[in-house]
């Protein structure tokens, strides 16, 4: 079978963002600074550890259940109901190769060949490629940056046609760090009940929340329950992203399409870091709590020292790991100013076009993927870099 052009691009260079440029500069021995990397730098909590090795000293290491092991399900339902007031069963509630694999499931399952899938921009650029491969149509509905990249009911609603399948979130938002207020999520919901769309909510930041920011899963608010398909993984705040560990919960209806794409893909998820995962929901929530906190020290040193550089502004980050600065007073483009700033400063940040059209003019930078220490040390390398211009 010979692939189509349009399904290879969706693995072009472009997927990488600023990775292949700076593995070139690592492998001479360059001293980089990688803000670009949407990792957590701390390491993973020991609670999490020793439950994953008690469980290979247990004997856990044989086939389990396809959705998941089962108690770890329902350790998953326990907290789904007391953090995000999400109401599943156990049975709707896969465990999942992380939220990659999560999300990808869930648009082989849904997606038609010309369904059309909504973004909102500034998107994440994954859910491209994955709309892309199900046979579907990618449709951009662009925020605004002048209202701080707010949900926009006007903007998705001009976007929505006959063909249109579903709307996808991001909340936290990645790239910008917004945490989408009640209302905001409110407006989605209201246009997916109305045209009868499903909605995906990729959630992989719902703990890193900073201030008064609350986060809200849109599964539920009323009436969202049944075309809701949540995505979650350990990935962030439990700094197990090397773990590839997620889960996806939605309504019984739509599980058994799932169910059969996560099984024809991997059968089940690996048994034994299942166990370590249930440690993570199960057990003291002190590591992680310290890690959000980390971040956000992290976090107020990036936006203060960001906002006294020539040409750039950044707003405060409400969640996630990422400050998204606007750089458009520089005169210089986004990619322009990421390749400058990895040769000249030897940091490594995304252009924000990387994240659609409406991020040009801004730099993504993830203060979550380097010590406090090295962060530091990236801003006084990004204000050399900046004066001197």
């Amino acid at each position: 079978m010979k692939w189509p052009a349009d399904r290879l691009a969706t693995g072009s260079k472009k997927s990488f963002g600023m990775y292949e440029e700076a593995a070139k500069l690592d492998a001479q021995g360059v001293d980089l600074i990688h803000l670009e990397f949407g990792r957590p730098h701390a390491d993973t909590p020991a609670h999490i550890k020793d439950a994953t090795k008690a469980a290979l000293d247990a004997g856990i290491v044989h086939y389990g259940d396809f959705r998941g092991t089962l108690s770890f399900r329902e350790a998953l339902a326990k907290k789904l109901s007391a953090f995000n007031r999400l109401d599943y069963g156990v049975d709707e509630i896969l465990v999942t190769n992380g939220l990659t694999h999560a999300s990808y499931a869930a648009f082989m399952a849904a997606i038609d060949p010309g369904d059309e899938v909504i973004l909102l921009d500034p998107y994440y650029p994954q859910h491209i490629g994955k709309t892309e491969v199900a046979g579907g149509k990618v449709v951009i509905a662009q925020l605004d940056k002048a209202n701080d990249f707010a949900i926009s009911k006007e903007a998705i609603a001009a976007k929505i046609t006959g063909r249109t399948r579903m709307i996808v979130l991001v909340n936290p938002a990645n790239p910008t760090g917004r945490v989408y207020s009640r209302e905001e999520l409110q407006h989605v919901a209201d246009l997916a009940i109305e045209h009868d769309l499903l909605v995906l909510s990729d959630e992989v930041y719902e703990y890193i929340t900073y201030g008064g920011a609350e986060h809200i899963s849109i599964g539920s608010l009323p009436g969202m329950r049944e075309r809701t398909i949540t995505c979650f993984a350990f990935t962030k705040a439990y700094s197990m992203d090397g773990w590839r560990i997620g889960y996806l919960t939605a309504d019984a209806a739509l599980m058994p399409a799932i169910l059969r794409m996560a099984m024809t893909e991997v059968t089940h998820v690996n048994v034994f870091v299942q166990e370590g995962a249930r440690a993570a929901v199960e057990g003291p929530q002190d590591a992680m709590l310290a890690m959000v906190e980390a971040d956000r020290r992290k976090r107020d040193i990036v936006v203060q020292a960001l906002n006294q550089m020539p040409g750039v502004t950044c707003a405060e980050p409400e969640g996630t790991i990422y400050a998204f600065p606007d750089i458009s007073g520089t005169g210089r483009s986004s990619q322009e100013l990421a390749t400058a700033i990895l040769h000249e400063a030897h940091v490594v940040v995304e252009a924000g076009s990387f994240y659609g059209p409406a991020g040009e003019g801004h730099l993504r930078v993830c203060f979550g993927s380097e010590s406090e220490a090295r962060v530091a040390e990236a801003m006084e390398r990004l204000s050399r870099f900046f004066n001197a211009r």
